[in-house]
């Protein structure tokens, strides 16, 4: 405790982080304030059913990373997930469009021009996803909660949305610019954040009446639940260490080279982006069936629409395996680099330059993405068996999936960049020994 307070001291008396974590704060109090306005003409006391809807699935979860704006007609409801699915679609075109590929080596000019094609397609995406939400509100809410129906209604709304979503992304790059971590990936974990207390007061309640194991049960959940987030911590910081020697060279009179650094090879080098992949392909059995009366197509689609039963489960594990290799090999590219090595008179000791070590590379990043693979995917399932000991499934979704190493890795994310501040002003860091590694493109860093 005494550890705990001396830090807070050294980062007050610390006048530039002092002035970031405020304003990180500050833009963090907006988004939130924000999700409870709702939009013009609903009756935000009628919103009971379209809560109901948002309880669990696909639009539990699109509920959860918007911190309850989607259910609560907000103008925030689409959040940040539309910009999120445009960088994702963004960085795929940059694998297979020889013009991406071409801007991703241009340094900082081509960076912003794909983070402006980037918001383009954000407004895209968004024109189509506003008028299907406002849809999903007039089916759902009765007519009583609309003050004002018809195209006016869509047409203006539709404006508000795509302004509300295009302003949380301006709020995510400020706080990216001007405060402390990554101000998107904030944002969505202060969303899944939100949403805990209200999680963790719905199971304290559901042990106290309706399941049962009292007080002695509701301890034994969060023993498990902090012990998946240690295992948790280990998946998403876990590095194999390629050391690299360099060359000695002496330019004039000074001497580059002959030291020994490391390359740290992620565990999980995908990050979330296999759990995201994984879901959206899970929810497409499900969306075949209303385009179809076939009574074969929707038993089969009814075996996957249970998601705490063992096909759905096991082929979710499945996908997350076959996601985690395919997105680890187009993010990680063992010949660029060998050949960045090789240019800056670096080897591997006991490894040939060139081919040999390309192959070395590979061969190291297939043997680790294995275990991290098996183990993301068991993350991935781990609300199911939450589910079936009797969780309720709001609290059930913070033992394992994309909220899980959301919040993992942007916690550990943020806490590095002020361990940064205070080390580089000699301070002592967050913790008594060792120090906070960083992620390297994890959990949170989704763009």
């Amino acid at each position: 405790m005494k550890k705990f307070i001396e830090t807070l001291k050294n980062i007050y008396k610390i006048e530039d982080l002092r002035s970031r974590l405020g304003i990180t704060l500050f833009f963090l109090l907006i988004y939130r304030l924000g999700s409870f306005v709702a939009l013009p003409g609903i009756d935000p006391a009628q919103l009971g059913e379209l809560k109901n809807q948002t309880s669990d699935g696909l639009l539990g979860l699109l509920d959860m990373f918007s911190g309850g704006a989607f259910s609560n007609a907000s103008i925030f409801a689409l959040g940040i997930m539309p910009y999120i699915s445009a960088s994702i679609v963004i960085q795929l075109m940059g694998i297979a469009v020889p013009y991406f590929q071409r801007l991703q080596k241009e340094g900082e000019s081509g960076r912003r021009k794909i983070n402006q094609i980037t918001r383009y397609l954000t407004v895209v995406i968004l024109i189509f996803q506003a008028p299907a939400y406002l849809t999903n509100l007039t089916f759902q809410l009765p007519e009583s909660a609309f003050a004002v129906r018809g195209m006016m209604f869509t047409v203006t709304s539709t404006v508000i949305l795509c302004a509300g979503s295009m302003f949380v992304m301006w709020l995510g790059e400020r706080i990216t610019d001007k405060g402390i971590g990554n101000g998107i990936s904030l944002i969505i974990m202060i969303g899944i954040i939100a949403r805990l207390p209200f999680s963790v007061f719905a199971e304290f309640i559901s042990r106290l009446e309706q399941q049962g194991g009292g007080m002695v049960m509701f301890l034994v959940e969060f023993v498990v639940l902090f012990v998946v987030f240690m295992l948790t911590i280990l998946l998403v910081q876990g590095t194999r260490r390629i050391p690299v020697q360099y060359a000695k060279r002496i330019v004039g009179n000074k001497q580059y080279g002959g030291v020994r650094q490391y390359i740290p090879l992620k565990v999980n080098a995908a990050g979330v982006m296999p759990i995201i992949f994984a879901q959206a392909i899970m929810f497409v059995p499900i969306s075949l069936v209303g385009f179809t009366n076939s009574e074969s197509m929707s038993g089969f689609a009814a075996a996957f629409a249970d998601n705490t039963g063992f096909w759905y489960n096991f082929s979710q594990f499945v996908l997350v395996i076959l996601f985690t290799y395919f997105y680890t090999a187009i993010t990680i590219n063992p010949v660029q680099m060998a050949e960045d090595m090789k240019k800056n008179g670096g080897f591997i000791p006991g490894v040939k330059p060139g081919k040999r070590t390309v192959e070395f590379l590979d061969t190291v990043m297939s043997r680790i993405t294995l275990p991290g693979s098996i183990f993301l995917g068991v993350v991935t399932i781990l609300p199911a068996f939450a589910m079936i000991a009797g969780i309720n499934t709001q609290f059930a979704y913070f033992y394992g999936g994309t909220s899980l190493l959301i919040l993992v890795g942007v916690v550990l994310d943020t806490l590095q960049q002020i361990e940064s501040h205070l080390l580089m002003r000699h301070y002592d860091g967050l913790m008594k020994s060792g120090r906070i590694k960083g992620r390297a493109g994890g959990a949170g860093s989704m763009m």
